[in-house]
């Protein structure tokens, strides 16, 4: 009986692996626009493709990051500027694309541009704070999606959206987690929509890796000490000095814990846009598969007593 269980998982097993080995015909005639290729993820990514012979569309913040990508690449890959917060650039960037893939249209487009800001307890915070991260991380991404769809759809393509574990288990304040969560509703949504037209949108959810963001580790600490700064006396000492110590701490732990093997979220990437059946979600990274997406199906009260049993205690609870 037992033998005849392994048989049959054994070649569920190798099913599953033929199926997802299979590669599509003609990559080097397909264009692919990648947001937030300056570094991290979208630099690495960038790179990949244009050595297996794609035509890469590479999207940067800064001339300096363009530039920089240039000198690692083929001639094939085309850089363009593009801030996603700014409607003008995003506009001007979808026209550039649309010239260059002409009636191909755009076989792929990786949503990658992120920015983690303000990572503190949610009171401590202002609707500044939530909108500097939730224009990059969602809005931008929604904005640029919407642009280049019809291109898209033309090529009956896919769409890559760089969600993130913490996109399943909110685990810290402020926008960057809400803006994942909208990250994974958004692509939920866009892949039911878009199925009839053979469109395929797929979602990517690393754990912790280090990536150059537009933040560096001094930066969020910093930030963590301006917004505590600029809280009310009541609120200081509601919270206490001991539990902003604790906190500074546990971000200082998070921001080193990040795993430099980034090519495990871009080999996600590029499965995405190159398999015959690609996944509908990626989990990068073993802290995601082994903790953050068991402890997403846990019952609340066992997941919320996981994550705050070793959290700050506030001073007047």
């Amino acid at each position: 009986m037992w033998l005849l269980l392994l048989g049959v998982f054994g070649l569920i097993f190798l099913y599953r692996w033929y199926r997802q080995s299979l590669t599509l015909e003609n990559l080097t005639d397909k264009y692919v626009f990648i947001t937030g290729c300056d570094t991290g993820f979208g630099n690495l990514l960038a790179k990949q493709l244009d050595k297996r012979g794609m035509k890469v569309l590479a999207a940067c913040l800064t001339d300096q990051g363009a530039e920089n990508l240039k000198k690692e690449t083929s001639s094939r890959l085309q850089t363009i500027i593009l801030d996603v917060t700014d409607s003008k650039s995003v506009s001007s960037a979808a026209e550039k694309v649309a010239a260059t893939v002409g009636s191909k249209g755009l076989w792929g487009l990786v949503n990658n541009a992120g920015y983690g800001f303000a990572l503190a307890p949610n009171e401590w915070q202002k609707k500044e704070d939530f909108l500097k991260v939730l224009n990059v991380n969602l809005i931008g991404m929604v904005d640029v999606t919407l642009h280049l769809l019809p291109l898209v759809r033309k090529a009956k393509g896919r769409i890559v959206n760089v969600a993130s574990i913490m996109g399943r288990m909110s685990t810290i304040g402020g926008g960057y987690c809400l803006s994942k969560y909208g990250v994974e509703a958004f692509s939920d949504c866009l892949r039911r929509e878009l199925r009839e037209f053979q469109v395929k949108v797929s979602i990517v959810e690393p754990g912790a890796f280090e990536t150059t963001m537009l933040l560096s580790a001094d930066g969020h600490l910093n930030n963590l000490k301006r917004l505590w700064g600029n809280l009310s006396t009541e609120i200081k000492d509601s919270y206490g000095k001991q539990y902003y110590e604790q906190f500074e701490n546990d971000l200082k732990g998070l921001l080193k814990t990040g795993s430099p093997k980034i090519y495990k979220v871009t080999n996600c990437m590029e499965h995405a846009l190159t398999a015959v059946h690609p996944w509908t979600r990626y989990s990068a990274g073993w802290d995601a598969k082994l903790y953050y997406i068991p402890l997403s199906y846990l019952p609340t009260v066992l997941s919320d007593y996981l994550l705050c049993r070793y959290a700050p205690k506030p001073a007047n609870k």
